[in-house]
């Protein structure tokens, strides 16, 4: 593990600034990039040291506020602990917030973070991973799907509505991606219960995408969030295992 540098930096998007942070490893040079896409709380320190781990890793990487229509982080005002069960008012800001960010909007984003990070001189050249956490694992399979020029692989952890009947569905992407994809499902979450498990697998193996899915027992949807109620430390730990292999592998 090396020392590593993290510093705020702004993101231009076609429609304002998407504030982010940024962390690599501490000697300067370029590094193979990662692109974290946030899960529904947003940028805080549990994200920020989750990106520092990876930049530990040997990676730039880039944690972007995915809600920067509704201002710079933090969006909400939230507990250092999260339980949404004794706070359900969290939900009823963020919810809102989530559905207006709608997949045209949030692609149109991911073009500009990866604009920004192929232009950084601390990104080495060439297509970068992405890793993204609940809501964040529909914004990497479907930006894997829409810049496949620019995503070597991508990894989606306790993912929600990752395969349904609608009609802009993230798994219908399925046919325009060329990354390794790695999605590690929470087998307790009924935001993607088997059924949908099964569309994604099936979609992703019809379209000859190389993937792994695979249901961590016993865990809840946001089980990497040690900041949260839904935290297994198990699964936690299996998702960085599995993430850096696909990382390793990738570059």
């Amino acid at each position: 593990m090396t020392s590593v540098q993290g510093t705020a930096v702004d993101v231009p998007t076609e429609d304002g600034v998407a504030d982010a942070y940024l962390v690599h490893p501490g000697d300067g040079g370029p590094h193979p990039g990662v692109l974290l896409f946030m899960d529904a709380f947003g940028i805080r320190p549990h994200l920020r040291s989750m990106a520092d781990r990876l930049a530990s890793a040997g990676y730039t990487v880039l944690l972007p506020n995915v809600f920067h229509r509704h201002g710079r982080t933090p969006v909400f005002d939230l507990p250092e602990f999260i339980d949404p069960a004794a706070r359900p008012e969290i939900w009823q800001q963020i919810s809102p917030v989530m559905r207006s960010l709608t997949p045209d909007l949030a692609m149109r984003d991911a073009g500009a973070y990866l604009r920004w990070m192929a232009d950084s001189p601390l990104v080495a050249d060439g297509p970068v991973a992405l890793t993204g956490y609940c809501m964040g694992a529909r914004l990497a399979l479907r930006t894997a799907g829409a810049y496949p020029d620019r995503v070597a692989a991508a990894a989606g952890f306790h993912g929600g509505q990752l395969a349904t009947d609608a009609p802009d569905s993230p798994h219908l992407a399925a046919g325009n991606i060329t990354a390794e994809l790695y999605f590690g499902h929470a087998d307790d979450d009924p935001s993607m219960p088997p059924e949908q498990m099964k569309i994604l697998e099936d979609a992703l193996t019809a379209a000859g995408v190389r993937h792994r899915c695979e249901v961590y027992p016993g865990a809840r949807h946001g089980y990497t969030q040690a900041d949260t109620a839904a935290y297994q430390k198990e699964g936690a730990e299996r998702h960085w295992a599995v993430l850096l292999d696909l990382l390793e592998r990738t570059f």
